[in-house]
């Protein structure tokens, strides 16, 4: 059997204030088939963005060594700094499976390839322009990867280094007018979006832009049978009156086992507590009235009465399968934050326990 891999992409700033997050992750996932395993959001400093930059020219080939020299001085450019108010913030995607580096050479492309087939994701967000000269006029890659073992491990201890310190909740980067109304609120893209490799996380997250809103926090996580249980506790009461203590228990333990992978009935001891067999991801939403925002694009909990063009319409199947999870209020979001520790860094060990033997 083919050895697992790790790789690695890094979402631009460019397309972090395009909201582009969506489409490039629908556009990884399933052309890749590779497990999402962690991302976290960055701001980085100029000491991480400085040191990455120097891990980033290693060819010997003239065309291919160009465009690395592109690409760190790219980093160097945009990686720092503030603009219009806003510190540049990047996501880090980590992926693992079999010929993981490969599929992601394969599914980012490479920058010089100018057609606009909508092959590579590099093809659709990149862009390399020159004049008549040659000379390279405007360039964006959309995406930064590496394509061989000893850099992506060398760069993923980089980035693991400056995790707590460049990374996490980046609520603290953006400027906002000082009247505004600014709300955090979480998201959580609900595991029947990932039984397998699809467009339907990145698709949740696309209709999820139109609000306007920044995400400034990412975190891929599976949640214990405890969490479930805490983070569902409201819900408890009001199936027990609607449907009775004894349908609406099990209708709230199926709720429970659908977000965690165990039923709180059949479940003791440290099995509790340990990480669950599904998988969501956490994100963190900032702007003006953020609560009310992403709760307008969802739509409501029965995707059968949910608005065209809502997420619930759109993505899911029932009262329970229906796609995504977003805070009723700003009090709420720090409750449900709390539980799912969105600023909890799974990102460090997940990467120390992957390389500590190899």
């Amino acid at each position: 059997m083919q050895a697992e891999e790790l790789s690695y992409v890094i979402l631009t700033p460019h397309s972090m204030r395009k909201s582009r997050t969506g489409g490039i992750i629908s556009r990884f996932i399933s052309r890749s088939g590779l497990d999402l395993v962690a991302g976290r959001m960055f701001a980085p400093s100029d000491e991480l963005a400085r040191r990455y930059a120097e891990g980033i020219v290693t060819e010997t080939d003239a065309r291919h060594r160009a465009t690395q020299e592109l690409i760190r001085d790219y980093v160097l450019r945009n990686f720092t700094g503030a603009r219009n108010g806003e510190r540049p913030r990047v996501l880090m995607l980590v992926f693992r499976g079999p010929d993981a580096i490969e599929k992601t050479h394969s599914v980012v492309g490479h920058i010089v390839h100018e057609r606009t087939s909508g092959e590579t994701i590099r093809d659709t967000y990149g862009d390399y322009i020159t004049d008549e000269s040659g000379r390279v006029s405007y360039f964006e890659p959309g995406v930064l990867a590496a394509f061989d073992a000893k850099s992506v491990e060398a760069d993923l201890k980089l980035w693991s280094e400056f995790s707590d310190r460049d990374g996490g909740i980046l609520d603290r980067v953006i400027k906002f007018p000082d009247a505004a109304k600014i709300e955090k609120t979480l998201v959580l893209i609900k595991p029947d979006n990932f039984k397998f490799p699809n467009l339907r996380p990145g698709g949740v997250i696309e209709v999820f832009s139109r609000t306007g809103l920044y995400i400034v926090g990412f975190k891929v996580h599976c949640m214990s049978v405890a969490q479930a249980e805490e983070f569902y506790g409201p819900v408890l009461p009001v199936l027990e009156e609607k449907l009775g203590a004894d349908k609406g228990r099990n209708a709230w333990e199926d709720i429970v086992e659908f977000m965690s992978g165990g039923r709180p009935s059949a479940t003791s001891g440290d099995k509790r507590t340990a990480a669950g067999s599904e998988k969501i991801v956490a994100l963190v939403y900032q702007g003006e009235n953020a609560v009310q925002k992403i709760r307008d694009v969802l739509g409501p909990t029965d995707p059968s009465k949910a608005p065209p063009g809502s997420i619930r319409k759109e993505f899911g199947q029932n009262i329970m399968v229906n796609a995504a999870h977003a805070s009723d209020s700003a009090e709420n979001a720090q409750r449900e934050m709390k539980i799912v520790q969105v600023d909890e860094n799974n990102f460090t060990p997940l990467i120390e326990n992957f390389y500590r033997n190899r």
